[in-house]
């Protein structure tokens, strides 16, 4: 049975209004500092660091190193990360980008001549890339932190070495629960979904090295079990241990020294040694020669907010392409999930993500044009293109002096999850440092392959090339795919205003705008806004292999009021009604511009946790 309140959908057992009288979760205040994370022990490793004495900084490496024991089939120590720092020493915003790139024996040619044209999507070696997340650490310690890796990796290994009892999300995930939804198109064009139970299962039991791990006693696990990776465990303590055998070179020559015994030495030659023996192409010099980088970050002042986005090798500008087309609307007129602004943010979202395909990947591959993308001219004609009146079902990018054209296919038909799985953190210190910090597997467990007797699964996020070389975003060695890791952090009036994120594979980009402008437009309070019902759209090409894009299609969480959908599909909205907590997953911390007190939000929606003090 379900009552109505303002026109939103609740259950008797709680009521959430856009008044937001009242939430599933408090907002979790502090003075001091903050934290929000995809796991309540990653949430408390990040206290504990910032009770010790670290900095924000300190703390992000911690959580992110227990978010790899406590949510391994979102991130890991495989992973990659787009991670968006504010120093407040030199009161700068900075991006650092820990995408992967493709092993250099990986190309267009292997995969033809090899793989029947394909790459395989979210499993086996193939379809990885180089982890980044280790080298983040140690450029995130180094340049901002205070502590060494022997203390911020100290709760990880406790975590990895004791265990720790298994929650139903994580259990449901290694027996293969049905985590990950698929979506086609039949031949009468009707939008499918599925959802393939066992395909955690399937993808951890086929790998003996992956198995071992996790069905230890060749048996599913269960709710409440211990949940141990000994192999993880050992190969962070050697990180610890050669920093410790550096020690008297100096605080960065030992970080430094034990950054390098994982890319360049005994870690590196484990890797290269099982990849080479098991089918893959990764060798020792893609891990020897790997670097994330420190970029420029990308921003678009919206209503007197910076939204600040990573510009490179990820689809993070296209949120602020969608700002620039939405900020010449009156949002809080057409009121809050009404059918007028679902339109116009699925229609302004279609538009932005065309101009995603062509337009962004791995600048070291190819010039951005961001200075006319994030203009308000071309914002504006952006904008003309929508239709009051009718869902589009076309793909447009915008046509910009100097760049060509569209030269790739679009795929209409298959299978292409736009859903990925990826992990958060949000951290926030008393001097008012920030980490907005997205370390990803890309689909459930990455490419599902431990790494010898590492404990280490790599990210999958090699099969979001193209195997087209005309696209932006074509497989070349050494290159980095474009992810859809895509953190955010505000500004306002010069001054750290929200960090959120979430998981949620080319949904990102949506879920994090949304509880935005929850936030700007309409004036929720940070956990109002993540809880609020969720719309979100596929009409643009996943980034998944083999990129399908499904015209018109777009999806509303059922709390949405059943008038609205109907609006929407009188307007040519190809509307899938899912459950009614079932879109979103995101952590945030916002900091109110008047007191300087931290509020932090959690999803129910997940086992997404914050603390403050």
């Amino acid at each position: 049975m379900q009552s109505k309140i303002l026109g939103v959908v609740a259950t008797p057992l709680f009521a959430i209004t856009l008044l937001g009288q009242q939430t599933m979760r408090p907002v979790v205040r502090g003075v001091d500092y903050a934290v929000s994370t995809r796991t309540p022990e990653a949430t408390q490793v990040g206290e504990r660091i910032l009770r010790a004495g670290g900095n924000a900084f300190d703390a992000a490496v911690a959580s992110q190193a227990a978010l790899a024991i406590t949510d391994p089939s979102n991130n890991g120590v495989g992973s990659d990360a787009c991670i968006l720092l504010y120093d407040a020493k030199s009161k700068q915003v900075i991006s650092l980008n820990a995408e992967g790139p493709a092993p250099r024996l990986a190309t267009i040619e292997w995969y033809r001549k090899n793989n029947d044209g394909k790459i395989p999507d979210s499993d086996g070696l193939l379809s990885g890339t180089v982890p980044g997340v280790v080298d983040a650490w140690y450029l995130i310690l180094d340049r901002w932190g205070t502590m060494s890796f022997e203390q911020t990796l100290e709760p990880a290994i406790e975590l990895a070495e004791r265990g720790f009892p298994l929650g139903e999300r994580l259990a449901a995930a290694i027996r293969g629960g049905g985590e990950k939804r698929y979506l086609s198109v039949n031949d009468e064009g009707v939008r499918l979904e599925r959802e393939a139970a066992g395909a955690g299962n399937r993808k951890l039991a086929k790998y003996p090295s992956s198995a071992r791990i996790y069905f230890p006693d060749g048996r599913l696990p269960r709710v409440g079990q211990m949940f141990r990776n000994p192999d993880l465990a050992r190969t962070l303590k050697k990180l610890v241990e050669t920093e410790k055998e550096n020690a008297s070179k100096g605080r960065g020559a030992a970080l430094k020294a034990a950054r390098d015994r994982f890319y360049k030495g005994d870690i590196a030659r484990t890797f290269a040694r099982f990849s080479e023996e098991n089918g893959g192409l990764f060798r020792y010099d893609d891990f020897a020669t790997y670097t994330s980088k420190i970029e420029t970050p990308v921003s678009l002042n919206y209503r007197g907010y910076d939204v600040y986005k990573n510009p490179s090798s990820t689809q993070g500008p296209a949120e602020i392409f969608t700002l620039n087309i939405l900020r010449g609307y009156d949002l809080k007129a057409m009121r809050h999930n009404s059918a007028d602004y679902i339109h116009y943010g699925v229609e302004a979202v279609k538009l932005a993500f065309a101009d995603r395909e062509l337009y962004l990947g791995d600048m070291d591959f190819i010039k951005i044009p961001f200075d006319t993308l994030l203009s308000e001219p071309y914002g504006a004609a952006r904008r003309k293109l929508v239709d009051p009146e009718r869902a589009s079902r076309e793909f447009r990018p915008g046509k910009i002096d100097g760049y060509g054209g569209i030269e790739f296919q679009i795929p209409l038909f298959g299978n292409a999850d736009h859903e990925g799985d990826t992990s958060y953190l949000a951290v926030v210190d008393r001097d008012r440092n920030a980490v907005s910090f997205t370390p990803s597997l890309h689909s459930g467990f990455g490419t599902g392959v431990v790494m010898g007797d590492t404990g280490i699964i790599f990210n999958c996020r090699g099969d979001y090339y193209w195997l087209d070389p005309k696209h932006p975003g074509a497989l070349a060695p050494g290159k980095r795919p474009r992810s859809t890791l895509t953190p955010t952090l505000v500004m306002k009036d010069g001054k750290p205003f929200m960090i959120v994120g979430s998981p949620g594979g080319d949904d990102q980009c949506m879920r994090i705008m949304q509880t935005f402008l929850n936030v700007a437009d309409f004036g929720m309070n940070i956990q109002q806004a993540i809880e609020a019902p969720r719309w979100s759209t596929t009409s643009f090409p996943s980034s998944v292999f083999p990129h399908t894009m499904y015209p018109a299609a777009m999806a509303v969480e059922n709390r949405v009021p059943e008038s609205v959908i109907r609006e929407l599909e009188r307007r040519g909205h190809r509307v899938t009604v899912r459950g009614p907590w079932s879109m979103n997953a995101t952590s945030a911390i916002v900091i109110d511009p008047e007191t300087g007190a931290l509020s932090a939000g959690a999803d129910p929606r997940g086992d997404n946790y914050a603390l403050a003090w």
